[in-house]
């Protein structure tokens, strides 16, 4: 079961928390680290993507970094590649791998989908791999809203979507928990991905 950690610097006590966590990911041998940092200016953001990516490098092993970000700011943060929304073109896979290609010999180009359809379109357009979400419920807690439930598409759709693009990596996100992480590979998903799930000490039983 391959691992995917998504970054939310928020569930940590401080951003020098969230770097030894990323240290413990690498030396785990926890396959990708997404930085996902959507709120950050552009200057913060790259900053923390450069400590990441240097955390990560201390621990050794085979952890990719990914930025949920430009691709020009990935590659000049010396990240391994790029995490894309849902409705990326082609165009955006061609010219994230672009970017990227001066300062790594292999670049990742990691895409959202969130139905079967996306997933082959991720496929055909040249993704490394996708992440298929949300495979079960997912709660998002909101402000003002209180407490969100968006229903999960289940474990069928999720095996459809890894069967149309095989063996092209599919990762399953959404309500992921170290119970029914298992369930999701055997439904044909290369691995797992959660935000939550990492960022606690749960994540360990995955291994």
């Amino acid at each position: 079961m391959q691992l995917y950690a998504i970054t939310d610097r928020r569930l940590f006590i401080s951003v020098d928390t969230l770097l030894e966590q990323a240290i413990l990911w690498a030396e785990s041998s926890v396959d990708y680290v997404q930085i996902r940092e959507k709120d950050l200016p552009a200057n913060e953001l790259a900053a923390l993507a450069s400590w990441i990516v240097r955390a990560v490098r201390s621990a050794g092993g085979h952890t990719r970094v990914l930025l949920n970000g430009p691709a020009e700011m990935a590659a000049a943060t010396g990240c391994d590649g790029v995490h894309l929304p849902s409705d990326a073109q082609v165009e955006a896979v061609a010219a994230a791998r672009a970017a990227l290609r001066g300062t790594c010999a292999d670049p990742v180009v990691s895409v959202s989908c969130h139905a079967a359809f996306e997933v082959e379109r991720a496929h055909k357009d040249g993704a490394t791999l996708a992440l298929f979400a949300p495979v079960f419920e997912k709660q998002i807690w909101e402000k003002r809203l209180g407490v969100e439930r968006i229903p999960g598409q289940g474990l069928a759709a999720l095996a459809d979507a890894c069967r149309a693009v095989a063996p092209m990596p599919v990762f399953a996100l959404g309500g992921v928990t170290v119970e029914n992480a298992g369930d999701c590979v055997r439904a044909g998903a290369a691995g797992v991905a959660a935000i939550r799930l990492f960022a606690a000490e749960a994540w360990r039983g995955l291994l």
